[in-house]
């Protein structure tokens, strides 16, 4: 067994004792994790899109306990790229979570590419865009209110690579859906229909059903749109 296959291993049997019997510990709300989770399928998926995709350097807003970044640790350990980078944006991790994500990426061997920003995604990504980094795609899971998703999808159009990708979870949410049909309408964003296949997941309000996760290919090359060329969404 190679180097590479023993570092794979050791994640997926962190990703499936967290599938099977939950973090160590969660906060006081029933079924939170449960509820706060991106299921394991939509796990597996979200990990085979970033294989397929050869990612070296992701962005990720929101942590909790940790499922969507053990998928996405498994992709980049799977590419085994030179300089692979994880950037996590949490800062409830340790407040709200008491560090349970943080403490499974540690346990799956994963602490030497990842960096947990422990500030606002406001605040963390245009730092980002400041020092020049650049990303091969986004996983998107933190706050579902309308204009901070907005600005996340904003400044993160300015971090990942053209032609790269971006993936929202809880896309089937009013507020989240608005947010990013303004840059498929106006930005040329592409939904990627066959990322996540499989039945519809409603995880909000009864009569809501819709795809829980969501991939969009960046324009390559980028624009910037005209204000004259407007389209409502």
């Amino acid at each position: 067994m190679t180097n590479t296959d023993k570092r794979v291993t050791r994640v997926r049997e962190v990703r499936r004792r967290l599938a099977q019997e939950g973090p160590p510990r969660t906060r006081d709300h029933e079924r939170d994790f449960e509820t706060v989770t991106v299921p394991e399928r939509h796990c597996d998926q979200l990990r085979d899109l970033m294989v397929s995709e050869g990612a070296e350097k992701v962005v990720e807003i929101g942590l909790a306990y940790g499922s969507s970044a053990l998928a996405i640790g498994e992709a980049l350990v799977t590419v085994d790229p030179p300089f692979p980078r994880h950037l996590i944006i949490d800062p409830f991790q340790e407040r709200e979570y008491s560090n349970a994500g943080r403490d499974l990426l540690r346990s799956a061997g994963l602490d030497p590419i990842v960096t947990l920003m422990p500030t606002p995604s406001s605040t963390a990504l245009p730092q980002l865009v400041s020092e020049g980094f650049v990303a091969d795609a986004a996983f998107v899971d933190g706050s579902h209110r309308f204009y901070e998703v907005f600005v996340d999808l904003y400044f993160l159009r300015k971090v990942v690579r053209p032609g790269g990708l971006i993936v929202v979870d809880d896309g089937w949410w009013p507020s989240v859906h608005t947010a990013v049909r303004y840059y498929e309408r106006n930005t040329g964003w592409k939904v990627i229909p066959d990322a996540f296949p499989g039945e519809p997941i409603g995880v909000g309000p009864p009569g809501g059903q819709g795809a829980r996760c969501k991939a969009y290919r960046l324009p390559d090359p980028s624009f910037e749109p005209s204000f004259k060329d407007f389209r409502a969404f």
